[in-house]
Protein backbone atom coordinates (compact mmCIF):
# COMPACT_ATOMS: atom_id res chain seq x y z
CA UNK A 1 0.00 0.00 0.00
CA UNK A 2 1.34 3.34 -0.86
CA UNK A 3 1.74 5.84 1.87
CA UNK A 4 0.84 9.03 1.31
CA UNK A 5 2.33 12.19 2.70
CA UNK A 6 0.59 15.95 3.69
CA UNK A 7 -0.95 17.88 5.74
CA UNK A 8 -4.73 17.62 6.86
CA UNK A 9 -6.79 21.03 5.79
CA UNK A 10 -6.95 21.44 9.31
CA UNK A 11 -3.46 21.57 10.00
CA UNK A 12 -3.67 24.36 7.21
CA UNK A 13 -6.28 26.29 8.59
CA UNK A 14 -4.55 26.76 12.11
CA UNK A 15 -1.38 27.92 9.91
CA UNK A 16 -3.45 30.73 8.34
CA UNK A 17 -5.50 31.89 11.30
CA UNK A 18 -1.88 31.88 13.11
CA UNK A 19 -0.39 34.27 10.69
CA UNK A 20 -3.54 36.39 10.55
CA UNK A 21 -3.51 36.93 13.98
CA UNK A 22 0.76 37.68 13.85
CA UNK A 23 -0.68 40.05 10.83
CA UNK A 24 -3.11 41.84 12.81
CA UNK A 25 -0.89 42.34 15.85
CA UNK A 26 2.07 43.77 13.30
CA UNK A 27 -0.45 46.66 11.82
CA UNK A 28 -1.52 47.30 15.49
CA UNK A 29 1.91 48.00 16.56
CA UNK A 30 3.06 49.87 13.20
CA UNK A 31 0.41 52.24 13.86
CA UNK A 32 1.19 53.01 17.92
CA UNK A 33 4.59 52.89 16.43
CA UNK A 34 3.90 55.68 13.77
CA UNK A 35 1.57 57.88 16.21
CA UNK A 36 4.47 57.92 18.63
CA UNK A 37 7.28 59.03 15.94
CA UNK A 38 4.34 61.84 14.66
CA UNK A 39 4.44 63.47 18.03
CA UNK A 40 7.93 62.77 18.57
CA UNK A 41 8.69 64.92 15.09
CA UNK A 42 5.55 67.45 16.18
CA UNK A 43 7.60 68.18 19.61
CA UNK A 44 10.86 68.74 17.80
CA UNK A 45 8.91 70.78 15.42
CA UNK A 46 7.23 73.11 17.95
CA UNK A 47 10.90 73.68 20.11
CA UNK A 48 12.28 74.91 17.10
CA UNK A 49 9.50 76.81 16.01
CA UNK A 50 9.65 78.68 19.86
CA UNK A 51 13.33 79.41 19.16
CA UNK A 52 13.02 80.44 15.22
CA UNK A 53 10.53 83.01 17.38
CA UNK A 54 12.56 84.05 20.25
CA UNK A 55 15.05 85.23 17.24
CA UNK A 56 12.85 86.73 14.86
CA UNK A 57 10.94 89.21 17.75
CA UNK A 58 13.88 88.82 20.53
CA UNK A 59 15.95 92.29 19.25
CA UNK A 60 12.39 94.24 19.21
CA UNK A 61 12.13 92.84 23.08
CA UNK A 62 7.98 92.34 22.43
CA UNK A 63 6.19 89.84 20.58
CA UNK A 64 3.14 92.17 19.04
CA UNK A 65 2.17 91.40 16.14
CA UNK A 66 2.82 87.84 16.69
CA UNK A 67 0.75 84.89 14.52
CA UNK A 68 1.00 82.01 11.73
CA UNK A 69 0.65 84.55 8.55
CA UNK A 70 3.42 86.65 10.42
CA UNK A 71 5.86 83.60 10.65
CA UNK A 72 5.02 82.28 7.40
CA UNK A 73 5.64 85.94 6.29
CA UNK A 74 8.67 86.01 7.86
CA UNK A 75 10.04 82.66 6.73
CA UNK A 76 9.84 81.20 10.39
CA UNK A 77 7.25 78.65 8.93
CA UNK A 78 7.05 76.74 5.81
CA UNK A 79 2.86 77.03 5.20
CA UNK A 80 0.07 77.80 7.54
CA UNK A 81 -0.64 74.36 7.38
CA UNK A 82 -0.93 72.95 11.20
CA UNK A 83 1.90 70.83 12.72
CA UNK A 84 -0.83 68.77 14.13
CA UNK A 85 -4.53 68.30 14.88
CA UNK A 86 -6.62 70.70 13.56
CA UNK A 87 -6.68 73.66 11.19
CA UNK A 88 -7.16 76.52 13.77
CA UNK A 89 -4.26 76.49 15.62
CA UNK A 90 -2.88 80.19 16.32
CA UNK A 91 0.78 81.65 17.54
CA UNK A 92 -0.70 84.68 19.96
CA UNK A 93 1.11 87.19 22.54
CA UNK A 94 0.37 88.00 25.51
CA UNK A 95 -1.55 90.55 26.86
CA UNK A 96 1.61 92.34 27.88
CA UNK A 97 3.23 91.21 24.91
CA UNK A 98 6.72 89.75 26.94
CA UNK A 99 5.50 85.80 26.21
CA UNK A 100 3.76 84.11 23.53
CA UNK A 101 1.56 80.89 23.55
CA UNK A 102 1.47 77.98 20.58
CA UNK A 103 -2.13 77.05 20.53
CA UNK A 104 -3.24 73.57 19.11
CA UNK A 105 -6.40 72.69 18.73
CA UNK A 106 -8.65 69.98 17.29
CA UNK A 107 -6.27 67.22 18.74
CA UNK A 108 -7.45 63.50 19.75
CA UNK A 109 -7.17 61.98 22.57
CA UNK A 110 -3.70 60.60 22.55
CA UNK A 111 -2.16 63.54 21.33
CA UNK A 112 -3.56 64.98 24.16
CA UNK A 113 -2.27 62.79 27.03
CA UNK A 114 1.39 62.48 25.36
CA UNK A 115 1.71 66.71 25.27
CA UNK A 116 0.34 66.46 29.04
CA UNK A 117 2.31 63.99 29.87
CA UNK A 118 5.46 64.69 28.06
CA UNK A 119 6.94 68.06 29.54
CA UNK A 120 7.93 70.29 27.52
CA UNK A 121 11.51 71.69 28.41
CA UNK A 122 11.06 74.78 25.93
CA UNK A 123 7.90 75.74 27.35
CA UNK A 124 6.81 77.35 30.62
CA UNK A 125 3.68 76.29 30.65
CA UNK A 126 1.40 73.60 29.41
CA UNK A 127 -2.58 74.44 29.29
CA UNK A 128 -4.57 71.54 28.30
CA UNK A 129 -8.24 72.36 27.27
CA UNK A 130 -7.33 75.78 29.24
CA UNK A 131 -6.37 74.06 32.60
CA UNK A 132 -2.51 73.94 33.53
CA UNK A 133 -0.99 70.13 33.21
CA UNK A 134 0.82 69.39 36.38
CA UNK A 135 1.07 65.59 35.50
CA UNK A 136 -2.40 65.34 35.30
CA UNK A 137 -4.70 65.02 32.13
CA UNK A 138 -7.31 67.18 31.11
CA UNK A 139 -7.85 65.73 27.94
CA UNK A 140 -11.15 64.82 26.28
CA UNK A 141 -12.23 61.60 25.03
CA UNK A 142 -13.20 63.46 21.45
CA UNK A 143 -10.92 64.84 18.78
CA UNK A 144 -11.87 68.41 20.48
CA UNK A 145 -9.16 69.08 22.58
CA UNK A 146 -6.86 72.16 23.17
CA UNK A 147 -3.33 72.39 24.18
CA UNK A 148 -1.42 75.90 24.71
CA UNK A 149 2.59 75.81 25.17
CA UNK A 150 2.70 79.42 27.05
CA UNK A 151 7.18 80.57 26.72
CA UNK A 152 8.31 83.75 28.14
Amino acid sequence: MKQESGRSLIEIIGVLAIGAVISVAAVKMYGQIRATQTRTIVSSELEQLAKNIKLLTGARGSYAGLSVDYLVKAGALKSTTALIGGEGWSVTPSFDEKSFSINLVDLSSGECEYFAIKKQPWATTVLINGAESNGTSNCFSTNTNQVSFIVE
